[in-house]
């Protein structure tokens, strides 16, 4: 039997996903040791394997084949647009997607003029305002602290992920429109999904009875 591949998105959610699968009597205390430099961590009684990578590159490994299946956030899979099946919402990792800035942009977005957006998340920007809400915008990619653009005027709304909305607080900054609602995902590789259908369906039937029991 090979080794069925999961890549999972390094820091909070691929620890989530790890006690997930030690819940079900799937030891990976190796992986979940905070000072080990190994990369890839192998359950020999279950013949799984796991790695950790930058979420931006799980799509990437799983639409590859490199990885047959991927635990990774919501933005991530629409930002990349890779080809994968997405097959489970694991309820974790909960935030939104959304349009912020001063108060004052509220009505630039009512009257849809044409406005600067930074964000980096470039993809799911562009998809909003073009697609969605049919609006002409320049789209200012940004790999820092976005909440900066609109203080310094390089542009007047930003396109993040919002938690709590603490930090656009103090920035006086505010959500002023919704994308869409974010949380973890099992992503499968297309033919992996064909090929071990029974071995992963085994797996995703047992994570979803976990996390409808909490």
């Amino acid at each position: 039997m090979r080794y069925l591949t999961f890549a999972l998105a390094k820091g909070r959610l691929a620890k989530k996903t790890l006690k997930l699968f030690e819940e079900m009597g799937i030891d990976c205390h190796e992986a979940l040791d905070p000072d080990t430099r190994k990369l890839i961590f192998i359950n020999e009684e279950h013949k799984l394997r796991f790695f950790l990578a930058k979420a931006s590159d799980v799509p990437t490994y799983v639409e590859y084949g490199a990885a047959d299946c991927g635990v990774v956030g919501l933005d991530t899979i629409l930002e990349e647009g890779r080809s994968l099946y997405e097959v489970m919402d694991l309820g974790f990792g909960k935030c939104r997607m959304c349009v912020c800035g001063p108060e004052s942009a509220r009505e630039l977005l009512k009257r849809n003029e044409i406005i600067r957006v930074a964000s980096k998340y470039p993809n799911i920007a562009k998809n909003y305002f073009f697609e969605k809400k049919n609006q002409t915008v320049e789209i200012i990619k940004l790999n820092g602290s976005v909440e900066l653009a609109p203080i310094v005027d390089l542009a007047e709304v930003i396109v993040d992920i919002v938690e709590t909305g603490s930090t656009l607080k103090e920035n006086g900054l505010t959500v002023l429109e919704e994308i869409c609602p974010l949380s973890a995902r099992v992503v499968v590789n297309r033919v992996s999904l064909k090929l071990e259908h029974d071995r992963i369906k085994g797996l995703l039937d047992k994570i979803n009875e976990l996390i409808s029991n909490d």
